[in-house]
């Protein structure tokens, strides 16, 4: 369980919003709404500890995740709205270096499998450099299929993505909730998750 309780966070002398408090549970998703530059990014990245609020307290399974440190990473995974892909490397090696340095092993015929799930077949061996912006986001994705975290950060998860692409994103996320995982997200694309709750940042 993730628990927020009165979070508070600036940029520089701007406070983006404050006395944010919010429980999610397992088999839970919560969307972050709010305009452009209402925080919706900095609360996703304060949530995955890279940014330490004003005020308040995250809390993972009943521990302060600034006091767990590498425990919680080992059970979250952030994907930003930059893919973080190297363009000299392939969506293969992208895929398994990404994987280590989270701290597991992915084996390439794992890779393999979650690329071609992802709609990669045929350009898992291409230098990322050549792959659409689709596709290259569809390699950042494709960490959400050889990750055991529990909790998934995603801040515009849909950017780039055709409309088969959604779809599967979409039943990604409901098979993941159905697990018992957790979701907390931001989007400006509609996205078709059944008891999806929302957060509005005013």
């Amino acid at each position: 369980m993730l628990e927020v309780s009165n979070l508070a966070c600036s940029r520089g002398d701007h406070r983006l919003f404050s006395g944010l408090s919010f429980t999610l549970c397992p088999g839970q998703i919560l969307q972050i709404q709010g305009a452009n530059g209402s925080g919706k990014t900095s609360l996703l990245r304060t949530l995955c500890g890279f940014l330490v609020p004003d005020e308040g307290s995250i809390c993972w399974r009943g521990e302060d995740i600034q006091k767990m440190a590498e425990d919680y990473y080992a059970q979250m995974i952030y994907l930003g709205h930059l893919n973080a892909i190297k363009d000299e490397l392939s969506a293969l090696e992208n895929l398994r270096i990404s994987a280590g340095l989270a701290g597991g092993h992915l084996t390439e015929n794992e890779a393999l499998a979650a690329l071609r799930r992802m709609g990669l077949k045929g350009r898992e061996r291409l230098p990322a450099k050549v792959l659409s912006q689709g596709q290259r986001r569809r390699v950042a994705l494709a960490r959400l299929l050889v990750n055991d975290a529990a909790l998934w950060i995603l801040d515009e998860p849909l950017t780039a993505l055709d409309v088969g692409a959604v779809a599967l994103i979409e039943a990604l996320i409901d098979e993941h909730l159905q697990r018992q995982g957790m979701i907390v997200f931001t989007t400006h694309q509609p996205l078709k998750v059944a008891g999806m709750e929302i957060l509005s940042l005013s």
